[in-house]
């Protein structure tokens, strides 16, 4: 089920957002999570955010401002279930246009939206991590 974000699942995605983020990114070192943890969980609520339970537990979720996407995240034991893949579909719903950037070596996550139909229009250096980072559109 898929629902809009409650202020009470804050804790449950940002660790979601934590140990995600970690995994996917090991070319990160793992303190740079770490230490935007208070940042992202300050800010978070701002952006538009759809969950995913299973079980009246949250299990991923994608968060949104506006037209872009600041990151969809579904917990491992629940990965390549089509969890990524619903959630992306709902906010396609009300949208004719969707962005996001990736890390390049982030490769699962590239072939994830190419296979949704994004395709990469540009290359740049995160200043924050030095790492390549493609920017990614949808449009319908």
């Amino acid at each position: 089920m898929i629902r809009k974000f409650e202020k009470n699942d804050i804790n449950d995605i940002m660790r979601i957002w934590k140990n995600e983020n970690i995994k996917a990114h090991s070319f990160i070192p793992k303190e740079y999570w770490e230490n935007n943890y208070n940042y992202v969980k300050g800010i978070l609520p701002n952006a538009e955010i759809y969950v995913y339970l299973i079980k009246e537990n949250i299990v991923g979720f994608i968060g949104l401002s506006q037209n872009f996407i600041e990151g969809i995240f579904v917990d491992a034991n629940n990965q390549c279930n089509g969890i990524g893949t619903l959630l992306l579909n709902k906010v396609k719903e009300n949208r004719n246009v969707l962005s996001l950037n990736v890390y390049k070596n982030n490769k699962n996550a590239i072939k994830f939206y190419e296979k949704n139909n994004f395709k990469i229009i540009d290359e740049k250096i995160d200043k924050n991590t030095n790492e390549i980072e493609y920017t990614m559109t949808w449009s319908l």
